[in-house]
């Protein structure tokens, strides 16, 4: 048994662990139920679920939440429509989120292919300062996509 702050007790019968728990109008909580002899603590038990509770949010509030964000090219895309998409991916980027860009192909356009996975290069070229590339530019039925991750 461990008591109220911290220190051993050593091993004691249940009724006169939950007496000197009652006496010191705290809680008995078993610790360890799975050890032998199975290890209890005295503490205030409501106490103690409000500071992990409280470390629990905090730590919600730290952790950055990552988007992926989704950029659709076509194959016979325009310069100026290339370079609006590709402004909207730098800001993605800038913004700390995944860009998953892709090119879809529409009817004969999948025999080729090559020009997909040229624009994809191009557009990887043009961010190459802000981003890594964390999956190459692959074909997945009608779409080419790549994924790029921003750089630290």
């Amino acid at each position: 048994m461990v008591g109220a702050e911290g220190e051993q007790i050593g091993i004691t019968p249940i009724r006169e662990a939950l007496q000197m728990a009652i006496d010191l109008n705290l809680d008995l909580v078993n610790v360890a139920p799975t050890a032998k002899p199975p290890v209890c603590r005295i503490m205030d038990y409501g106490k103690f679920r409000y500071e992990q509770q409280k470390k629990e949010k905090e730590a919600r509030k730290n952790q950055k939440i990552v988007d992926i964000k989704e950029v659709w090219f076509r194959s016979n895309i325009e310069e100026h429509d290339f370079q609006t998409k590709l402004r909207n991916v730098i800001k993605f980027l800038k913004d700390g989120d995944k860009v998953k860009c892709s090119v879809r192909f529409r009817g004969r356009e999948i025999a080729h292919a090559d020009i997909g996975k040229k624009i994809l290069d191009r557009v990887k070229e043009e961010v190459v300062e802000l981003s890594t590339v964390e999956r190459l530019p692959k074909l997945e039925g009608r779409s080419m996509i790549m994924i790029l991750a921003p750089k630290n």
